[in-house]
């Protein structure tokens, strides 16, 4: 992958001004469990490296990965029985709707990751063609759902006009099967898997018609009041991470071959995966989240109905914690 002098500069300078200093390991480190939304993949690359390369140690923490669903996470989180989880924004709104007092304080992804992708001999070349076809998702929660129904809100088309099947994570499989017309997924993911097994597929990626705000770290009022600086390191360990896999995401792959079962060194479809990834989180100030992507995404909530009134964004997400 090119990089310009510029970028790379860029990164440097932003990882000496994000690092935590330099230090010995605290001789008690804070066990934490860690919701991650999904299962081991090497999309979770600058947590592994985070971990792998200490700063999540210098910082003070031990962290276990949880590859439990957002929804769990976030109940984890709220109810004050882990500190911090990976979700994506929708989770963060629907959350405070029902008083679970999540705060969002580092957006990972820098845009909507989600895409429709079917079989480029189907038919299927825009939302419009999605009626009356049979569209497979993890379920009719969480980002897969939430950004199948921006696209269906921006054509305006009724969720009733398709059939959604809940097929858990085995979109690849069940579009290879002809199961399903359609699959809601990654497009740094499934579109990439399912073209190295030979399926020419065509992608309409939510990220092309609307912002919304993505994937990113939550974690709860109370932390942020009490502890802001635990937070403060947390999010700085994970940034530390998230620049090194910007930089050198061959040495990343390399150190997420111990935490993905399954994964092999020198897999070209797994590291594309990964560069397609790498797109996504890209940001001027990483982790740095857009008041626009939080309007656009309570915008939609309030239009799909799962959300009854609007909410203080001030309150649901913050920049407090970013460098």
């Amino acid at each position: 992958m090119k990089k310009s002098h510029v970028f790379l500069l860029a990164i440097a300078l932003w990882l000496t001004a994000c690092a935590a200093p330099a230090t010995e390991p605290p001789d008690a480190l804070q066990k934490i469990r860690l919701p991650m939304g999904y299962i081991p993949n090497i999309q979770y690359a600058p947590f592994y490296v985070a971990v792998e390369k200490g700063y999540f140690a210098e910082a003070g923490f031990e962290i276990e990965f949880d590859y439990s669903f957002e929804t769990v996470g976030v109940k984890s989180v709220g109810a004050g029985e882990v500190p911090f989880a990976l979700v994506s924004g929708e989770e963060v709104l629907l959350a405070r709707a029902q008083d679970i007092p999540v705060v969002y304080v580092t957006a990972w992804f820098q845009q909507y990751p989600v895409a429709v992708v079917a079989r480029a001999d189907s038919g299927i070349q825009g939302v419009a063609d999605l009626s009356g076809k049979r569209v497979g998702l993890p379920g009719l929660f969480g980002a897969n759902y939430i950004g199948l129904r921006a696209l269906l809100s921006q054509a305006g088309i009724p969720e009733a006009d398709l059939t959604l099947d809940s097929i858990g994570f085995n979109q690849v499989e069940a579009l290879l099967a002809g199961q399903e017309d359609a699959i809601v997924g990654y497009f740094s993911n499934e579109p990439i898997q399912l073209r190295a097994q030979g399926l020419d597929v065509v992608e309409i990626r939510v990220a092309d018609f609307v912002t919304l705000a993505a994937n990113g770290i939550i974690t709860n009022e109370a932390a942020i009041a009490e502890n802001p600086e635990m937070v403060r390191a947390f999010v700085g360990a994970f940034l530390r991470g998230l620049a090194d896999t910007l930089t050198n995401p061959e040495e990343a792959y390399t150190i997420s071959l111990a935490y993905v079962e399954g994964l092999v060194a020198d897999d070209p479809v797994q590291m594309e995966v990964l560069i397609a990834s790498i797109d996504f989180w890209r940001a001027e100030t990483p982790g740095h989240a857009d008041p626009a992507a939080w309007e656009n995404m309570q915008a939609l909530l309030l239009d799909m109905g799962l959300l009854a009134e609007p909410l203080d964004l001030d309150a649901a997400f913050t920049n407090e914690f970013i460098p």
